[in-house]
């Protein structure tokens, strides 16, 4: 029980990580109907970012509390990814939001290799790895649970809190789902739907960012190829959980976080992304929606 109960603890850690990244995601998904594959390099870059501020002030000062470091480092990270996002949105999709379908797909794939090799060449192809952060760790009843890990559950839950307020009760929000029903009516109505979009955006890559800046407190290390995999597995919690519903991606990366710990502590870790990808399939043939999706209604 107490090893079953301290995988329950790593997948909670890491499917937060996945949520974060999958809220960005669905929230893409929700206002203008494309998946911007872009994301998973935006939380990449936003590690990278995490990275360089914390060499710049572990360089500058002799001692720097960890509190004020990591946010400092999310801050940084959070302004940068804001405006490779916004750029991105602006640049790559807005001339094609009216245009078919694949263009914005093909767009957000080329966008996503480009931010990679961006990263590849100016900081290399090798591990980058950091000393540790925090080092911490509480042990109950033979249950470890180390301080990086309660940072991350906190710092998720408070920023789910903050999005949750400002998609249901602010303007922003009204806004934002007045374009996900209908942009038309919602631009003839007085909203500005471009300026709309590109908060979207913003949101999504603040969230990438604190998903990246935590994901290199906990492993110690980031590489260029580090928005693919992290990527791939968010936008499948987003699919999981119901793509367009914040919530739903939440749950889908709790769930694909619980599905590889536990998958790689009872049987083999080789197969972990086997296993999760192939439960996604089963959830989408009995709900083709997604766990708390809801299905399209066509206009006619």
């Amino acid at each position: 029980m107490q090893y079953f109960i301290q995988q329950l603890i790593n997948g909670l850690t890491l499917g937060s990580i996945y949520g974060l990244i999958a809220i960005g995601y669905t929230m893409v998904y929700g206002i203008i109907g494309m998946i911007n594959f872009a994301h998973g390099d935006i939380f990449m870059v936003g590690a990278f970012t995490a990275l360089i501020v914390f060499l710049i002030l572990v360089g500058l000062f002799y001692s720097v509390p960890v509190v004020v470091a990591l946010l400092i480092m999310m801050i940084v990270a959070m302004l940068l990814t804001s405006l490779y996002n916004w750029t991105i949105e602006k640049v790559a999709y807005r001339p094609l939001r009216g245009s078919f379908r694949l263009a914005p797909l093909i767009t957000a794939i080329g966008m996503s290799i480009a931010l990679s090799n961006f990263v590849q060449v100016t900081q290399g192809p090798r591990n980058k790895p950091i000393p540790p952060m925090v080092s911490q760790v509480y042990t109950i009843e033979g249950i470890s649970v180390s301080l990086k890990q309660i940072i991350i559950v906190v710092v998720t839950a408070a920023l789910l809190a903050i999005f949750w307020y400002l998609v249901n009760k602010t303007s922003l929000g009204r806004a934002q789902r007045a374009c996900e029903q209908d942009r038309k009516m919602a631009a003839l109505l007085g909203i500005d739907v471009d300026r709309t979009i590109s908060i979207t955006f913003i949101m999504g890559a603040c969230l990438a960012a604190v998903a990246g800046t935590l994901f290199l407190m906990y492993y110690g290390v980031v590489v260029f190829s580090d928005g693919f995999v992290p990527g791939v597995k968010a936008f499948t919690a987003a699919v999981l959980g119901g793509i367009g519903s914040i919530p739903g991606a939440v749950l889908g990366g709790l769930l694909i976080g619980f599905i590889e710990s536990m998958w790689s502590a009872y049987f083999s870790i080789d197969y972990k992304d086997v296993a999760a990808f192939s439960i996604l399939a089963i959830v989408l043939i009995f709900l083709p929606s997604g766990i708390l999706g809801r299905p399209e209604v066509e206009k006619v």
